[in-house]
Order: C-alpha cells, then structure tokens, then sequence
C-alpha cells in the first residue's frame, strides 16, 4: 500500500491566499499543511486548517522587509523539516519563493500556479520559481507566451 503524499500550500496574503483555498476540494483529500502570512485576515484559518504563520512582511519598507524576509527564510526551513512535505503548491508571491528553493534542495516536486491577475506580464515570484517547478501552471493562455514550458489550466476560481 502506498502511502498518501504530503502536501504544502504557502502563499502569501490577499489574493494570492484565496487562489490557494480555492484548491481545497483537491487538497483535502491528502495529508496537508498551509503556510502563509499572519495577520488579522488570517488569524481564524486556524480554526479551519492545519497552518502555520510567517511573519507579514509588506515590501514598502525596504530595510523591515529584509529583516522579516530573512526571518522567515529561516523559519520556512523549520516548517519544511517539520512537515517534510512531498509535493510544495504555492500561488505565490514573496513569501512562497525561499519554500520553494528549500523544496528543490531537497529533491521534492513544486507546483507553481501564476497568479490570475497577471494576464500579459509575469509575477517576481513566477520568473524565480519558473526555472525550478515541476509544474508550471498558467491560468490565462496568453501567459504561454512567456512561460513556454508552463501548462495552462484555466481560472481556479
């Protein structure tokens, strides 16, 4: 018998977190974990999911960002040797990038889905994992154009 494989979802906040959820039906069905970025919009996902929470780090001031970002590196690898997870999905953005190199270096599969908002021009996130993923999945055909290689697969939502 063949044991279910482990998944990690991580995202950022916002929109990037509600394409993520949206993944659900097909989630649920696997052991899972759900990272993202703690603030008040997410303080009750607990209540619904396994998650855990990295430090929210806004890119509008430059030298916090650094300090927050290079916090949650460090913590995004605590979470990957915990969980020690299978297969990483993220949606993106920032905060997505470090699991999905730590996945890598670890000989797991990443499965990147480019946000939905980005119909003619790519994320900072995609063009990073893009190189790396397993799985490189569009949600609008014209983004086929700068991601050759990715796989279209309509809206999520």
């Amino acid at each position: 018998m063949q044991q279910q494989k482990k998944l990690l979802l991580i995202s950022s906040v916002g929109g990037h977190l509600t394409q993520l959820l949206q993944l659900e039906p097909l989630f649920k069905n696997y052991h899972y974990h759900i990272v993202t970025e703690k603030c008040e919009v997410t303080s009750e996902l607990k209540d619904q999911y396994p998650v855990s929470m990295l430090v929210y780090g806004a890119r509008n001031y430059l030298f916090r960002y650094c300090f927050k970002f290079s916090f949650n590196v460090f913590k995004t690898m605590l979470i990957f040797m915990q969980k020690r997870p299978d297969i990483v999905i993220t949606t993106g953005a920032h905060t997505a990038v470090p699991m999905c190199y730590i996945a890598k270096l670890f000989r797991k599969k990443v499965i990147f889905i480019e946000s939905f908002a980005k119909s003619t021009s790519p994320t900072l996130s995609g063009k990073m994992v893009y190189p790396i993923a397993d799985l490189f999945i569009v949600q609008w055909e014209s983004m086929k154009e700068i991601y050759p290689d990715a796989i279209y697969g309509g809206s999520i939502y």
